[in-house]
């Protein structure tokens, strides 16, 4: 018996050796045989994301959604930023314009969140009268290829004031104001464009 298993062991060692003797051999079509290197492609324009890049809070085209993104550009949404100029706050208010609305103290105007944000909201409806009459006559129109909405127009007031804006609309973009950091009203009419702020009513000399 014992003789039986080791022979039939030894008998399967040996064709196992043995399969290895022979390879599989399998033909490669010639136009599927690589026979110099290959080439690769590169993108031509390559794009670099900044890590530390910084994007507007996006909150729909609503009142809330205007204010936050004229905040931004502004100062980031800081309440407390003082610029080299000495513009205040998260919304950049002058002295000037502060004083027209009855905010006399500048210290306690920067440390007050919500009398700058009553301030905002007082100094639109401070502007939309002031341009009512333009609001009525440009709004749809275009002008430097510029699409002439509501908001546009109360965002570039908020930056240059609502005299140079009308001024702006009635010599059809030939006059324009430029800022100390390189903005114009025809930027804001065309960033701030499209904003439904229907809601806040027009007042004549409103205060806060």
């Amino acid at each position: 018996m014992r003789r039986c298993v080791f022979f039939f062991s030894s008998l399967i060692m040996l064709l196992i050796l043995m399969s290895f003797r022979y390879e599989t051999k399998v033909k490669v079509p010639k136009n599927l045989k690589v026979t110099e290197p290959t080439e690769v492609l590169h993108p031509k324009n390559k794009t670099y994301i900044a890590t530390t890049m910084i994007a507007p809070p996006f909150l729909g085209s609503s009142y809330i959604g205007f204010k936050e993104a004229l905040a931004f550009k502004e100062s980031q949404g800081d309440y407390f930023s003082v610029n080299a100029l000495g513009y205040l706050g998260k919304y950049q208010f002058g002295i000037g314009t502060l004083q027209l609305m009855g905010v006399y103290n500048a210290t306690h105007f920067l440390n007050n969140p919500e009398l700058q944000e009553k301030a905002f909201r007082t100094n639109i409806a401070r502007n939309k009268w002031i341009l009512r009459r333009d609001i009525d006559r440009f709004v749809g129109k275009h002008i430097q290829g510029i699409e002439i909405t509501e908001s546009g127009m109360l965002a570039a007031a908020h930056l240059a004031g609502a005299g140079n804006v009308k001024k702006y609309l009635r010599s059809y973009g030939q006059v324009d104001v430029t800022d100390e950091y390189g903005s114009t009203i025809a930027k804001y009419l065309r960033r701030f464009s499209g904003y439904d702020i229907s809601h806040v009513p027009p007042k004549r000399n409103p205060k806060v």
